[in-house]
């Protein structure tokens, strides 16, 4: 299970604004293997947290790249999965490495859509002349959309599903990007929501999707921030995208707090180094 709340802006009418504000975490069994987000080793061109299981190492959920291309992927809640489908976080690594725009990345994805288990993929293009967002679900329309400008929430069913967590964090997130924030009153606000643990059940739209899960997994899985043995929220990723993409920053490093790790990633024009 994982969560994504976000607000897309294009062209945003303050210099201060930012085109992209991101909050997302990522929901895990806490035995699997991963690497905290961070550039690929010797490239410093790609951002992203890694899977090392065996079988999908290089995959992930979330990553962005110094030119200007991002991506973000949800695992679609089903109790029967195909063993043998294909690692879903390679379509997010294959993305931030292809010369592909986002629609015509999400088309070809579209085409192979049947060798996967249930998933959502969201792709950003971020350009000096124009900014683009799509949106792919393989258990929803067989084609990618455009996203207009707005804010949007995305669980483990399709765009906007109105689970009652997706409903209240968005909600939570609509409030907190409507003010006018410093950075670090943002990044701070957003951790907040992103480490909420209330559960908000009951919830029909998600118990009808999760048939073949206990009631008490899925009570678990109400929450925008999961505790539950074995599995829960592993990781904290905040987006914050302003003019410039080629001085790609993750600062501060990535650190752990509450059992989670935090990335907060930056475009450098909205940070300063500290001395």
């Amino acid at each position: 299970m994982c969560i994504i709340f976000l607000k897309f802006d294009p062209r945003p009418a303050s210099k201060n604004a930012y085109r992209l504000i991101l909050a997302a975490n990522r929901d895990e069994v806490y035995s699997r293997p991963s690497k905290a987000a961070d550039f690929w080793g010797s490239n410093n061109e790609i951002l992203s947290g890694l899977d090392l299981e065996e079988g999908k190492e290089g995959g992930s959920w979330l990553g962005i790249n110094k030119r200007g291309k991002l991506a973000a992927l949800t695992n679609y809640l089903e109790a029967r999965q195909n063993p043998d489908a294909q690692g879903r976080g390679f379509l997010v690594s294959n993305y931030l490495t292809d010369n592909l725009d986002s629609f015509a990345y999400l088309r070809k994805v579209s085409s192979e859509a049947h060798l996967y288990n249930g998933f959502n993929l969201l792709t950003a293009d971020f350009r000096a002349n124009e900014d683009t967002l799509c949106y792919y679900g393989n258990k929803g329309s067989s084609e990618p959309i455009h996203l207009k400008a707005g804010i949007y929430g995305l669980s483990n069913s399709l765009l906007e599903t109105p689970w009652r967590k997706l409903q209240h964090g968005k909600q939570l997130f609509t409030s907190v990007v409507n003010k006018t924030l410093p950075r670090d009153g943002l990044v701070q606000e957003l951790l907040h929501i992103l480490n909420n643990e209330e559960l908000n059940t009951p919830d029909l739209a998600q118990e009808s999707q999760g048939v073949g899960f206990s009631k008490a997994i899925l009570q678990a899985l109400s929450a925008v921030c999961v505790r539950s043995p074995g599995y829960g929220t592993r990781s904290h990723m905040l987006k914050l995208l302003s003019l410039s993409l080629s001085a790609l920053s993750s600062l501060p490093p990535v650190v752990k707090f509450n059992q989670c790790h935090i990335c907060i990633c930056l475009s450098q024009d909205q940070y300063s180094h500290p001395h």
